[in-house]
Formats: C-alpha cells, structure tokens, sequence
C-alpha cells in the first residue's frame, strides 16, 4: 500500500508547505505510485522551492519487476535499499526525521534481515548502544514497550526492573519533547493477569515492576501502577494517563488498534533521529485498488515534522 499512500500524502499542499522533503525512491517505483492512486507526483529532480526533490536510487534497486501483493525478496531488498540512503543521511546530519510507508517484514527476513524486526537493524546501521523501543501513538495516548517483536515463550526473560525503568525513562522524555506535555502522567501495565493477585499469579508486579516503578519515580517520572492489563486502557481512554507502558507486544498493540486503527502510528523511539510509520501494515488485499485511507500516514508525516523541529532545537 505504501506507493498509493506516499502519492496521496504529496497530493496534499500542506505536505510540501509543512516540510522540506526529500523522497527517496526512482522514478519507476513512483510511476507505479501514481498508477496506484491516480495522482500525479510533482517530484523534482534539482532542488526546488515548494517540490519534493526526489533522491533517485535506481543504480540499488534490484532488476525486473517486483511481484505485487506478495512478501518477495527482491521488495524486501528494496525497502531495506532505501531505508539506509535515509539513515545516512540522518547519521549525516542532513535530515531532521524519516517517514517510510508500511512495509513487510517478512519481505525484509528474505532479504536478509538478521534483526528481529527493523528497528533492531536501525540500531545497528546508526550505531546505537542504548536502550530503544517502538512507541505506539493514538491522539491523546501514547504506549512503550518493554519487549516487542519476541516470541511470548522471550517476554519473561525480557521483562527486568532496568529494562522497564529505560522504557519508561524514553516514553517520558519523547512525551515531552514531541507530545509537547509538561508533566506526562504514565500508566504501568502489569504482566500477569489480576497484576499477579499478589503474588499468586507470578511475581513480576512484586519483585521487578513495582521497584522498576519507584525508580522512575525517584527520577522524576510521574508513572504509576502496575495495573492490571485488561483495565489499564480504559483508565486511558478516559484520560487519567498520557502514557501507558507495556511489557510486550500485544498487550499494548491489541488495545492501540481496537481504539483507533485508522489513526495509530509508530515511532522508533530512543534512536538520534526520529523515524515514523505507520502503525498498520502492508495490506497487500488492497493494492491497486485505490482504497488507502490517510489517517495513519497523515498523523505519521505529522509526528515526523514536530520530532524533527524538536530534535533540531535541541
């Protein structure tokens, strides 16, 4: 879906009156772009005032035509391609922020990614040694999480009073630098059901989260809990947190989607540069199909510019 949703966000005037951009692809991939959405892409090739400029990348790009509506390969290779021409020139300093559209990992494991997932591979094509983490953001609610892309059988291994005090040392410091909020108020979810009904249930709550909680707290993080999972979203969704940290995947993504899936996106958090998509995938059912709604991709191009204007003005 990526291609139509990329022509659809430059069909939009205040895209380009927003931002300064440069649009990494070739010239065939973004034909294919406008055949998808039955827009034209005014890209420009030199700089020029007000026009995407378009950083042409057809020497990478792998030879013949992609399958489509399909984890391949040689797409794989081709995001991967043009994600690194973006992390360069962020390493560089020449980007404030990156946007990609959605894109499939599985495309990326047959390219041979070695990572669990791209942001572990953002990690390391920047050189970063620190803790990092994907921050899910819905208007209103934004989520960290402990472990993300592991198998549940990795979660307890995962979930240490070190490892959730950084998620929720990172979740405040992006809240209040890119969110704009003074003073975040997060929620902890517990990992067990019922919090682990003390200690009946596991001893995460007791032993590592509740210390990892009075940690942050020592530090000057306003965060709270942990609380039980099944009701922690609801707390949200009326308001009483900013921020709700997660110990694992699903158990802060099920709650983001149900809660606004057309308008979710995904921030990998804790890197020198901000990069945001996103926060569903590649829909390859609707491809060609001029079905693509802009709300994720909108509020990604958004999230993108105010973390980059932060990030610049230190």
């Amino acid at each position: 879906m990526g291609p139509e949703l990329v022509a659809r966000l430059l069909a939009q005037p205040e895209t380009t009156a927003t931002a300064d951009l440069l649009l990494i692809s070739d010239p065939a991939e973004l034909a294919l772009a406008e055949a998808d959405s039955g827009l034209a892409i005014d890209y420009a090739t030199t700089p020029t005032e007000g026009r995407p400029l378009l950083v042409d990348n057809s020497t990478r790009r792998p030879a013949g035509e992609f399958e489509r509506r399909k984890a391949t390969e040689a797409g794989g290779r081709w995001a991967m391609d043009n994600l690194r021409v973006a992390l360069d020139l962020a390493a560089k300093g020449e980007v404030d922020a990156i946007l990609f559209a959605p894109l499939n990992k599985s495309s990326l494991h047959l390219a041979g990614l070695a990572e669990s997932d791209e942001l572990r591979w953002f990690e390391t094509v920047l050189g970063v040694e620190g803790f990092t983490s994907e921050l899910n953001v819905l208007p209103g609610l934004w989520t960290s999480r402990v472990t993300s892309h592991v198998s549940i059988a990795e979660v307890d291994a995962g979930v240490t009073r070190d490892r959730v005090a950084a998620a929720g040392r990172l979740l405040d410091s992006v809240l209040r630098g890119g969110a704009g909020i003074a003073a975040p108020r997060i929620g902890v979810c517990a990992l067990n059901p019922h919090a682990g009904e003390s200690g009946r249930f596991g001893r995460h709550e007791i032993d590592i989260i509740a210390p990892a909680v009075d940690d942050l707290r020592a530090a000057g993080v306003d965060a709270t809990g942990p609380f039980p999972s099944d009701t922690i979203f609801l707390r949200a969704r009326a308001g009483d947190f900013d921020g709700v940290l997660t110990m694992y995947h699903d158990q802060g993504q099920i709650a983001m989607k149900l809660m606004g899936f057309d308008g979710g996106v995904t921030i990998a958090g804790g890197l020198p540069v901000p990069i945001c998509t996103p926060a569903h995938g590649t829909a390859f059912d609707l491809v060609g199909r001029r079905a693509a709604t802009m709300g994720s991709m909108d509020n990604a191009f958004a999230l993108a510019t105010r973390l980059g204007l932060a990030a610049r003005l230190g």
